[in-house]
């Protein structure tokens, strides 16, 4: 025979087909048995929910470190849980949008969970920037298609590049009294009704200047500190805290049995707030908003309404700028 004739199983017997003979002998066992349920997407190796949650898992205690150490003073006056919803739930954390929003917000040093960057992002002058940043507060950077980016941003036209930010730390009214310095009377502003984020930051911004120790807001029908509160208190909410609680004018009660003097500032006001008596003393100022300014049961709790004169007949100012007005004054006869 020629060839490799001699081999083994080299030739067919007669009578034999080509091909697999009947049954696997168990050898194809092993090949029928299912491979399970599919994994989660967080529990799949190289998936982006996968490197997500690695990532959170390696940030999350530093940034509840770092949120913590904002703030006046020592953290013991802050309240567990950050933001909550009416059902005592914590309240998930903000996503800003946009290359000028997330530049601006870095700017703020406004507390970061995540950056988020789209890949094969075409980078300009605030990407570089952005990134710059990120790399010098050593933030969690996530590179993730613009689908993924779409939904962090729920739709919003992110450009490229998303940042979450955890929700805000509250205070309670203690935390932010024991934080006054030895020998100085506190000093607290109290905000009703007033919705606007950026009323709040601004209200912030002043009573950090002015050497408040602290603002007050109500849970309900009240802005909250948001990423835009953040932003437009430039940077003043990390020196400063606000606290937020259930029910204003019992909270201004308690505050007068503790010792403090409750003004309210209110376009009908009796006296002008430069003729209180009472700015060396333990004091609160409660500022309303624009238009409807503060709520009766509110104005009731105030030991003394006071106004701002104006030269012209406007019939109010914004609670930003009525609180800055306030302060001011009431700082500058303290230091006199």
């Amino acid at each position: 025979m020629a060839g490799n004739s001699r081999r083994r199983g080299a030739t067919r017997k007669p009578g034999t087909k080509k091909g697999p003979v009947v049954g696997s002998g168990g050898q194809r066992k092993k090949g029928l048995q299912g491979k399970g349920p599919t994994p989660r997407a967080e529990d799949r190796t190289g998936h982006i929910r996968s490197r997500r949650a690695a990532a959170d898992s390696r940030t999350g205690p530093k940034e509840t470190a770092a949120a913590r150490k904002q703030g006046p003073g020592s953290t013991s006056g802050r309240s567990s849980g950050g933001t909550r919803s009416r059902s005592g739930a914590p309240e998930a954390g903000e996503t800003i949008a946009g290359r000028n929003a997330v530049l601006e917000a870095l700017r703020a040093d406004v507390p970061v969970q995540a950056l988020h960057v789209a890949e094969g992002i075409d980078s300009d002058q605030r990407v570089r920037e952005v990134l710059r940043i990120a790399a010098e507060r050593r933030l969690p950077l996530l590179e993730a298609p613009r689908s993924e980016l779409d939904r962090v941003s729920a739709g919003a036209a992110h450009q490229g590049i998303a940042l979450t930010v955890p929700p805000y730390e509250y205070w309670d009214v203690d935390g932010l009294l024991a934080s006054t310095p030895s020998g100085a009377a506190p000093l607290l502003v109290a905000l009703d009704q007033v919705t606007d984020p950026r009323n709040l930051g601004a209200v912030v911004r002043s009573a950090a200047a002015f050497g408040a120790q602290g603002v007050v807001v109500p849970e309900r029908r009240s802005a909250g500190m948001s990423a835009g509160a953040w932003k437009t208190s430039a940077g003043a909410a990390s020196r400063i805290g606000v606290a937020q609680v259930t029910n204003l004018a019992r909270s201004l009660r308690e505050m007068q049995k503790s010792g403090m003097f409750i003004v309210g500032l209110a376009a009908d006001g009796e006296i002008e707030i430069s003729d209180v008596a009472a700015v060396a003393e333990p004091l609160c100022l409660v500022v309303g908003s624009e238009g409807s300014g503060m709520s009766n049961v509110v104005a009731d709790a105030c030991d003394l309404r006071a106004h701002i004169p104006m030269t012209t007949d406007l019939e109010s100012l914004n609670a930003g700028v009525a609180a800055g007005v306030a302060l001011y004054d009431i700082a500058r006869r303290r230091r006199t």
